[in-house]
């Protein structure tokens, strides 16, 4: 299974809109401590993680936090010009997601970008 960890809710939701495979996207909700990460670790550990936070100070500690403990997980970017996944451009998304080899919605589709 291919899973995304993002932040919260709107960065989920931002996501659903975009991607056109099944991935399970889990969010941290927050604040993510040791005990938080290890139960993800345990949850999603053979499983292909991708972690897309976003770029500000809380998630750059959190991504040095999945660095030092979960070293397998892949790291995606938004935009520092973004800050936030769910303020980034969805054809911006939509690159990044590719980037990862995950399958997007057609971006002629107007509507969605």
């Amino acid at each position: 299974m291919r899973v995304i960890i993002v932040e919260g809710k709107t960065d989920k939701q931002r996501l659903l809109q975009i991607l056109d495979e099944p991935v399970e996207i889990v969010c941290t909700n927050g604040t993510l401590g040791v005990d938080k990460l290890e139960e993800l670790i345990a949850n999603y550990s053979d499983d292909e993680v991708c972690v897309l936070l976003d770029a500000d100070e809380a998630g750059d500690k959190a991504r040095r936090l999945f660095k030092q403990e979960f070293p397998n997980v892949r790291h995606l970017y938004t935009h520092r010009m973004y800050r936030e996944v769910a303020t980034t451009p969805l054809s911006v998304l939509a690159r990044i997601l590719e980037g990862a080899y995950f399958t997007v919605k057609d971006p002629q589709d107007e509507e969605l970008f």
